[in-house]
C-alpha cells in the first residue's frame, strides 16, 4: 500500500544553498553563483526529501553556471551527483525508508509514454527533466527527487567516494558502451577529469589498453599512475591506432585528430552535453574506412543500475578532492582549469 507523507521529526524550514544568479564566467570579476538561504523543499507525490551528505562537482554544473546551456530554471541550484539520507517521503511512495542512503543523478524525470521511453531509450525523451538544470540540485542541504529515478548506493562506497559515480561514472559507462570497445582492445580518452578517470578504471579492470590525450601535465601523470599505457597532449596523435575513443573534453577542434587516430571501423564517442564547433572533416583522413562518430546523451536508469553493480564488482574507486560546502565556486574554478586529479566533491552533511 502506498505511504502517506512521513518525515523525521524537527526538520528545519530553511537551508543553505547555492544558486545561479546571472550565468557568466566562473573566473570572471563577478561569480555567477550566490551562497544564500532557501526554504527546505517539500516532496511532492512520488518524491522523497533527501538531506544531502555530499555532491559531486561536474563539468555540466560549469556549463549551467556559465551559460553554455540555456537557462531552464531561474536561480537554479546546481548539482546532480548527490548522495544523501531520506528524511521524508511524499505521498504514494514505497521504495525507500526514512534513513536510507540513496543517490540522485542527472536524469530526474522522463514521460514514460513517448516512443523513446517505450523503446528503452528514455535518455532521448523530448520531455525529460534534469537535476540541477530543470530543478534545484544538490549544492544545498536538502533536495527532492522522484523515487523512481534515485539509486541505492552500494555499501562499500562512502558518500564522498560515491558522489562522482552518479554522473561521471554513469555517463562514462554509457560512453564506454557507445564506443564499441572490443574485448582486449585499445581505448583512447580525450580529457582526463572526473568521468574519464572512472572510465579508465572500467576499461583497465577488463583488460583493455588505455591511451590518454589531455592538456594537463598533472592529469597526464595521474593517468599513467592509474595504469594508462600512454598519456600525451590533447591534439597529439596516439602512439598506436585505437579501436575506440571517447572524447570528454568539450573542444570540437580535437575531433579530426581523434578520428584520424582510429583504426578502420573504429568508433569515436562524444560524451559531453556541450561541445564547441567541429571544424570541417576530410573524408579520406577522418571518416573513410567505415569509421563511426556518435554522441552520448544522458543515460537511462538501466545504465545507472548496471554501472553501480559493475562499480561494486570491479571495486571502482574515484579519486576525489573534497571541498567545503561554502567553496563551491572555488571548486568549479578548479574544474574549469582542466588539470584536475579525479573529481571534486562538496562535503555538505555529516558523512
Amino acid at each position: 500500500m502506498a505511504k502517506l507523507f512521513e518525515a523525521v521529526p524537527n526538520l528545519p524550514t530553511e537551508m543553505k544553498a547555492w544558486q545561479v544568479t546571472t550565468p557568466g564566467p566562473i573566473d570572471g570579476p563577478r561569480s555567477p553563483l550566490e551562497f544564500t538561504t532557501k526554504p527546505v523543499p517539500t516532496p511532492g507525490r512520488g518524491e522523497v526529501l533527501v538531506r544531502v551528505l555530499a555532491c559531486g562537482v561536474c563539468h555540466t554544473d560549469l556549463h549551467v553556471s556559465e551559460g553554455d546551456l540555456p537557462v531552464h530554471h531561474e536561480h537554479v541550484t546546481p548539482g546532480h551527483e548527490i548522495v544523501g539520507e531520506v528524511v521524508a517521503n511524499g505521498s504514494e511512495t514505497s521504495r525507500f525508508k526514512l534513513g536510507d542512503r540513496i543517490g540522485i543523478p542527472w536524469l530526474r524525470w522522463t514521460c514514460g509514454v513517448c516512443h523513446f521511453c517505450r523503446s528503452g531509450r528514455e535518455n532521448l525523451c523530448p520531455y525529460s527533466k534534469y537535476t540541477g538544470w530543470d530543478h534545484d540540485g544538490g549544492y544545498a542541504e536538502y533536495v527532492t527527487a522522484p523515487e523512481g529515478f534515485a539509486y541505492n548506493i552500494p555499501a562499500k562506497f562512502d558518500s564522498i567516494t560515491a558522489a562522482p559515480l552518479l554522473c561521471a561514472g554513469i555517463i562514462g559507462y554509457r560512453a564506454f558502451e557507445r564506443a564499441n570497445v572490443p574485448v582486449g582492445g585499445r581505448l583512447g580518452l580525450y580529457g582526463f577529469g572526473g568521468s574519464a578517470h572512472i572510465t579508465a578504471q572500467i576499461a583497465l579492470r577488463q583488460g583493455i589498453e588505455v591511451h590518454v590525450l589531455t592538456r594537463g601535465e598533472d592529469a597526464q601523470k595521474f593517468a599513467l599512475q592509474l595504469g594508462a599505457t600512454s598519456a600525451n597532449g590533447a591534439y597529439d596523435l596516439p602512439p598506436v591506432k585505437l579501436d575506440s575513443s571517447i572524447m570528454f573534453a568539450p573542444v570540437g577542434d580535437i575531433v579530426p585528430k581523434a578520428l584520424e587516430g582510429l583504426v578502420p571501423g573504429g568508433t569515436l564517442a562524444l560524451a559531453g552535453i556541450h561541445l564547441t564547433d567541429i571544424p570541417s572533416l576530410n573524408y579520406q583522413d577522418h571518416i573513410f574506412h567505415e569509421k563511426n562518430l556518435t554522441s552520448v546523451e544522458s543515460n537511462t536508469r538501466k545504465d545507472g543500475e548496471e554501472f553501480l553493480t559493475l562499480a561494486d564488482r570491479l571495486d571502482i574507486q574515484p579519486e576525489t578532492t573534497p571541498y567545503a560546502f561554502d567553496k563551491a565556486d572555488e571548486a568549479l574554478r578548479y574544474v574549469k582549469k582542466g588539470d584536475i586529479r579525479g573529481a571534486c566533491v562538496l562535503k555538505i552533511g555529516d558523512n
